[in-house]
């Protein structure tokens, strides 16, 4: 059972409950907590206190106390509040302000799509705090171990969540299918400790790491309990969480302000691509900067994007997708597969039917959309039955 949010006050004298204790006491607890805030604002402990790189924050314990209380509500995740976690608290509010404004800023991009698919899988949209943690909100991220992008995938644990790397493409670099694979991994971890302080500590250290510590404990199961016997930095790993998760929402509490990305969630989309083209190819007939595009598709290593049998994402500033899309046909009909440069051609008349589609069509002759727009001089996908188009095949496959 979940320790209820007024436990870490037991020191100050309001004592604990949990879901057990009469609706009585549990109202007395609450009233006592709610009067506890109005007594920190009136005292002035819970004004927003203006640090520097060089001084810690003044506020008192029982103020993060309060704070913790209040975000455990809202959370099957264990919000805990401890010296360990304060001393993170005070390492990211001073020498480290510059880092939590960026990751701020960053946070308005990429933590609607962190949600998007937690909740997709059920899980507590607190994760997406993590990914804070692991990377800084920074998909082209690297650890000394290899680990790599916003949710620091190894090499062969990408390739178990089914994340492709290779010479052109790093999808552990891209944030749908990594934050897809992440929340896969978190639903696999918790199903197997059903604990989420010890998915988390797993997430860090690796399953293998929290069964050993939970062996050597002599068969505990609580992250405290268990945490002289794990590494040092899967110990510090959970801490440095809970501060993130505190002052990720409460930044207000030491005056810092966010960092602008250059991109907010709601001024990005994405359009799927399956043929060759570059970043470069792209930004020279879009009004948009070869930065910007590297900025959005961290995923292309080279920046290109390679010819696949399945279709690429290519993110792009919202208001440039119409343009995008007007432009594919110039951007792609450039784009001839080396399958078919210098071999024979034959032309056939394709006579649409019903329930016909450019890329069913492309599938049978082995060729491409673009290219048959660019044969028959189509702005855009859009065919009919009893249409007549032009085909380009190769003398093999010219039946």
């Amino acid at each position: 059972m979940k320790r209820s949010w007024g436990y870490k006050l037991i020191n100050s004298g309001f004592g604990y409950f949990t879901e057990d204790t009469p609706t009585m006491e549990r109202s007395i607890n609450a009233l006592l907590l709610t009067t506890l805030g109005i007594v920190l604002v009136t005292c002035g402990f819970a004004q927003p206190q203006q640090t520097t790189a060089k001084i810690a924050p003044a506020n008192p314990d029982i103020f993060y106390e309060y704070r913790f209380a209040l975000l455990d509500k809202k959370t099957p995740l264990e919000l805990e509040y401890n010296a360990m976690v304060r001393g993170y608290i005070e390492k990211y509010t001073t020498d480290r302000r510059g880092d939590l404004a960026k990751v701020l800023g960053l946070a308005k991009l990429y933590f609607p799509i962190f949600e998007q698919y937690l909740d997709k899988y059920d899980l507590p949209l607190e994760l997406k705090y993590l990914s804070v943690v692991e990377s800084g909100l920074n998909p082209l991220a690297k650890s000394s171990s290899g680990a790599v992008g916003l949710w620091q995938f190894l090499y062969h644990s990408a390739k178990m969540f089914d994340l492709e790397v290779d010479s052109y493409v790093d999808e552990r670099r891209d944030v749908y299918k990594s934050t897809d694979a992440a929340c896969r991994y978190f639903r696999y971890l918790y199903q197997t400790f059903h604990d989420w302080n010890l998915v988390l500590a797993a997430y860090n250290g690796g399953p293998g790491v929290v069964r050993n510590a939970i062996e050597r404990s002599g068969g505990k199961t609580n992250l405290w309990e268990i945490l002289p016997y794990l590494p040092e930095r899967t110990r510090n790993y959970v801490p440095t969480f809970l501060a993130m998760n505190y002052l990720m929402t409460y930044p207000e509490d030491f005056i810092i302000e966010p960092i602008a990305a250059p991109f907010t969630f709601e001024n990005i989309d994405t359009v799927y691509v399956r043929y060759s083209t570059t970043l470069t190819q792209i930004a020279e007939n879009l009004p948009v900067s070869i930065e910007q595009l590297r900025f959005l598709n961290p995923v292309y290593k080279l920046d290109i994007i390679p010819e696949t049998e399945k279709k690429q994402i290519l993110v792009l500033p919202s208001k440039e997708v119409a343009g995008f899309l007007s432009f594919e046909n110039k951007i792609l009909s450039t784009q001839v597969s080396d399958s078919i440069k210098n071999q024979k051609l034959f032309k056939v008349m394709y006579k649409v039917e019903k329930g016909d589609f450019l890329h069913k069509i492309a599938m049978k002759y082995n060729c491409n959309p673009a290219e048959i727009r660019s044969w028959n001089r189509m702005n855009n996908d859009f065919i009919s039955p009893g249409q007549l188009l032009i085909i380009w095949v190769i003398e093999k496959n010219h039946e």
